[in-house]
């Protein structure tokens, strides 16, 4: 059964594109996301199906863009009607699949979706005592002063902090040892596995461990891209972001630098962990017969445009990395333009499992085929909340669309002339037709998902246009733990 191969996700949360050193980032250290690189293919207009954390690792596993899945942010349900995750298909044609790290399986936090097993770290968690990496620090360690494992949130979301515990138990280096753990387990075995080690980091507050926090100096760090334009390129949703993680009462370079220089130690402390994840695949032969996949389920803003988060239709929240190793089947050193997603995942992964999935909506293809210019597909598509909060872009190879309900506003990019997306060609004559067109295949593939609250006949529909609250807590959901309402004895 071993000839089907290894399939080993790699899979990190918050992650920009433009954060890995061998695709043209000159600061970051990455040395093993950049032998990846030169083994494998990398994908450079990757995208997520939703610049949020629920929804887009919900379109991942279902294959299926958010119009499919009806889960369009954090606070949307996962279905739970029958349809098959990849994991679920791996699982039933014999693979060994296990999860480890952040799933976000909203709400149903202690679901397996697939998995025969999983070892649990989650930023939230109803009970700690449900969180294996919280069991581990407080039980095993007692550290019982930590009730914000992956830093200090709410209002001081974006203040890049240290980790209150040592770099032998940050969460990230408890992912690569239960990752490392699991594969040593299966180097004996006859039977294919799939792996998913899923990294919170580097989510935001951006905490790494000492002395991984002095990797980078703040001064040496380069500012954000803020060009001329750029309150006209904002969406409402950038604009409660910034008031509800409370960065819209000025700017701080400074601070911005600090926050650049944590939030690439964060990514490097990963990539730390993928070198060890590797060296276990080599130590136990089992590399060359595992089909390697790292990815992010979208990217973060860090002061781009004067603003801060995801939910944002920009290349810094929506275009992610993603890289696959497979010797034989994707080229080594390859860059391939073509547009990709995540929802490619889950057919990628079963066709090389030999799955057939021919009875299946998927939404997806084949990133060898995308590869190897086998598929004809022009534009993926990403979807963020619905009808008055819905938030949509169509992404070919030279354009991006993107429209907002709640600003009634469309906004339309050359991916080629103006890479960075510097200002809006909405009303650009010369690119009148494209425009025209981008906007045709959009909404026939939203039409596709009966998404009728988004559409009305041509046009978008119509919705009041909506403003920021004047209080940065208005209508926000806590972010702390249930848990970790701390009571101090004696004071009140």
């Amino acid at each position: 059964m071993k000839h089907k191969p290894n399939i080993l996700l790699l899979f990190t949360d918050q992650q920009r594109f433009d954060t890995i050193r061998a695709l043209g980032n000159t600061v970051i250290k990455t040395p093993n996301l950049d032998r990846l690189v030169r083994e494998g293919t990398a994908f450079t207009s990757a995208y997520t199906p939703s610049p949020v954390c629920v929804s887009a690792r919900c379109s991942m596993h279902f294959g299926q863009y958010p119009h499919h899945t009806g889960c369009y942010e954090n606070n949307f349900k996962m279905p739970h009607d029958g349809r098959p995750t990849f994991m679920q298909l791996l699982t039933e044609s014999g693979y060994r699949t296990h999860g480890v790290g952040k799933c976000h399986f909203y709400p149903d936090e202690d679901s397996l979706y697939g998995f025969q097993t999983r070892a649990t770290q989650e930023e939230f968690s109803s009970d700690w005592r449900k969180d294996d990496y919280m069991r581990t620090l407080r039980q095993d360690e007692g550290l019982d002063h930590i009730i914000d494992p992956h830093g200090m949130r709410g209002e001081m979301y974006y203040m890049p902090q240290l980790a209150q515990m040592p770099a032998r138990l940050h969460p990230t280096q408890w992912i690569g040892d239960q990752s490392v753990s699991f594969l040593n387990e299966q180097k004996e075995s006859d039977q294919p596995w799939m792996l998913f080690s899923s990294f919170i980091h580097p989510h935001p507050p951006f905490v790494p461990p000492a002395p991984w926090h002095k990797l980078y100096r703040a001064p040496q760090m380069p500012l954000p891209f803020v060009p001329p334009e750029w309150e006209s390129l904002l969406m409402h949703v950038n604009h409660h972001q910034n008031r509800y993680k409370y960065r819209d009462r000025g700017i701080d370079q400074n601070l911005e630098r600090c926050m650049k220089a944590f939030y690439y130690a964060c990514i490097s402390f990963v990539d730390f962990q993928v070198g060890r994840i590797f060296q276990t695949l080599e130590e136990t032969g089992q590399l060359d017969n595992t089909l390697v996949v790292m990815t992010s389920d979208h990217g973060e803003l860090l002061g781009d445009y004067n603003s801060f988060g995801k939910r944002s239709m920009h290349d810094a929240a929506m275009r992610i990395p993603l890289l696959a190793r497979w010797p034989g089947a994707f080229k080594a050193g390859a860059q391939c333009n073509h547009v990709a997603s995540l929802v490619d995942l889950f057919p990628t992964f079963t066709a090389a499992a030999g799955i057939d999935t021919g009875g299946l909506q998927l939404d997806g293809e084949n990133l060898l085929d995308v590869a190897n210019g086998k598929s004809d597909r022009s534009m993926v598509i990403s979807q963020m909340n619905c009808a008055e909060n819905g938030v949509y872009a169509g992404i070919t190879e030279q354009y991006k669309l993107a429209f907002s309900a709640p600003d009634q506003r469309e906004w339309f990019f050359d991916r080629t002339a103006d890479p960075q997306e510097s200002r809006n060609h909405i009303n650009d004559k010369a690119q009148r037709n494209a425009l025209a067109e981008t906007r045709r295949q959009l909404m026939d593939i939203l039409r596709s998902g009966e998404e009728a609250a988004t559409l009305d006949g041509d046009s978008w529909k119509t919705y009041p246009v909506k403003t920021v609250p004047a209080d940065p807590d208005a209508n926000l959901i806590t972010q702390d733990q249930a848990w970790s309402n701390a009571h101090i004895d004696g004071y009140s």
